[in-house]
């Protein structure tokens, strides 16, 4: 389906295709992220 939208050669479309998968790779990592500092944050409040 992507593909084919862009293939018809319109360029906003293609930018509002590739703005939506960065959008969507994105918050895996910052949830990903999210979740080892709060690990670190516990680990470290319970060793000291």
């Amino acid at each position: 389906m992507c593909k084919a939208v862009v293939e018809n050669g319109d360029i906003s479309m293609a930018e509002g295709v590739n703005s939506g998968i960065t959008y969507l790779m994105v918050f895996p990592y910052l949830l990903i992220g999210l979740l080892f500092f709060t690990i670190y944050r516990y680990n470290k409040k319970v060793n000291n």
